[in-house]
């Protein structure tokens, strides 16, 4: 399943801290091997329909959704943040 990057997620990518885009990049290599990988716990997001979130960390998260044969990355943020605008 191809990874898509909205517009969105590449601008909050590229202001986040270097270490945070290590651990993005590990993450994503993860999504595309294995979604259900176990470090990443994926989950729906409470109240967006097909929307998903998948742990970088701690603090931070991306959020996707499913569509057919893509993956749609549509934010990276810590959490909070995130999460009020997957």
């Amino acid at each position: 399943m191809p990874i898509i990057f909205s517009e969105r997620f590449l601008k909050a990518y590229d202001q986040l801290p270097l270490e945070i885009r290590k651990k993005v990049k590990k993450a994503l290599s993860l999504l595309d091997s294995n979604p259900r990988h176990p470090s990443l716990q994926v989950h729906p997001i409470k109240g967006y329909r097909g929307i998903y979130e998948a742990r970088l960390d701690q603090k931070y998260r991306m959020s996707f959704q499913f569509d057919g044969e893509n993956k749609i990355m549509r934010n990276v943020d810590n959490h909070n943040e995130c999460l009020k605008n997957p």
